[in-house]
């Protein structure tokens, strides 16, 4: 292997983890953020001490991979009361009829003696990765990941002021960064394949500063649409939670139902993005009934219809409808086929389309060779003479 070549390997390395610890981090932001842990997630107080120490990463297995929680496992879920609601990181000591009974190693009390509602399995996230019954951790990652949020969200509003529109806040606005840092990702791969094209020898030869490798621009455009396509799909699903009471008497209350029977609420369906989408809605807890699907064009809408049974015993319950929404572009039969079936393997199947729909096209058109974008050019000799 030439000098060259070994810079080249060496820049071409460093690239890659420089790239591989950025999208390690931002996967763990965006899953904060969207409220699904991609792969890492972290702790940011005490209450799982000495298991977790406050600041500290854990390897994250969502609910669709770890399969059904049991008595002693360590979950991610969105709380009702803790903390003001929101992702928490506690072990479940109890498994009724009704829920999961939730509570933090070094606190002395069950959350739900707080106030805190019966988990359901539609507010499970994700499941700790355990080996020998003792959760997989990463000291200090989630410190590190505090910071890179703080400094996103940071960055979010200041583009936003800057930009005079809310379009860059909130998940809608992550899938933006997320967008435009794949296109940053992307360009310093073309830019590094240009560097390593160029050629710094003053003898009459082809030069290499105009000459990029089609196969980069392709698989980076392909990668690109991979992570914006999944992320946007997971943003746009998510579980609603609604709250009931069982009563003994018959109310005007929406949410107050007599014990033992069912009620139907309307639930509403909306797509605002661009691209049209088939979203399936399905019970993700106990007492709750509905199994809809529809296809939504853009700024379309629709309701569901979700009936809630109230348990025998009075009370205030969670109940939990799953919504899940895919990209339209297979057949709606054939994406409820693959959500039967797993909806990683809808996602999966859906963006595999998209990407191919977008990229075939570009490939087709560069082929796998170079891309040229300027002609032949000669050096000056050593002379001064032109060739």
């Amino acid at each position: 292997m030439s000098t060259q070549e070994q810079g080249n390997a060496r820049r071409y390395a460093k690239l890659a983890a420089i790239g591989a610890v950025a999208v390690v981090l931002l996967a763990i932001v965006a899953g904060h953020l969207l409220g699904v842990p991609i792969a890492l997630s972290y702790v940011e107080t005490g209450s799982m001490e000495p298991t977790i120490e406050t600041g500290d990463g854990f390897v994250a297995v969502p609910t669709a991979v770890a399969g059904p929680v049991e008595e002693g496992d360590v979950i991610v879920f969105d709380a009702q009361e803790i903390e003001g609601g929101g992702l928490t990181t506690h072990r479940v000591v109890e498994v009724t009829d009704q829920g999961y009974v939730t509570q933090g190693d070094a606190n002395p009390f069950p959350d739900q003696d707080s106030g805190e509602p019966l988990v359901t399995d539609g507010q499970v996230v994700a499941t700790a990765l355990e080996v020998d019954g003792e959760p997989v951790t990463v000291p200090h990652l989630g410190s590190a990941v505090m910071g890179v949020e703080s400094g996103l969200e940071s960055g979010q509003q200041q583009l936003a002021s800057t930009l005079g529109t809310t379009a860059v806040l909130g998940t809608q606005g992550l899938s933006y960064l997320l967008l435009a840092f794949g296109l940053v990702v992307l360009g310093a791969s073309l830019a590094l394949e240009r560097r390593s094209g160029a050629t710094r020898e003053r003898t009459r030869e082809r030069s290499r500063a105009d000459v990029y490798d089609a196969r980069t621009l392709v698989v980076g455009l392909a990668a690109l649409l991979v992570v914006v396509s999944l992320a946007t799909m997971v943003a746009m699903s998510g579980t609603t939670e609604t709250g009931i009471v069982s009563a003994e008497f018959d109310s005007d209350r929406p949410d107050v139902i007599p014990a033992g029977e069912t009620e139907s609420h309307e639930y509403e369906l909306y797509n605002g993005g661009l691209l049209p989408t088939v979203t399936i809605v399905e019970p993700a807890s106990e007492g709750v009934a509905v199994g809809e699907r529809t296809t939504l064009g853009y700024g379309e809408n629709e309701t569901a219809t979700v009936a809630y049974t109230a348990p025998p015993e009075t009370g205030y319950y969670l109940r939990s409808v799953s919504e899940r929404t895919y990209f339209a572009v297979l057949p709606e039969p054939a994406i409820a086929t693959l959500h039967a079936i797993h909806p990683w393997a809808a996602m999966a199947s859906v963006t595999a389309v998209l990407t191919g729909i977008i990229v075939a096209p570009l490939a087709l058109l560069v082929g796998t060779g170079t891309i040229r974008t300027r002609s032949r050019s000669r050096s000056r000799s050593p002379g001064g003479v032109n060739d």
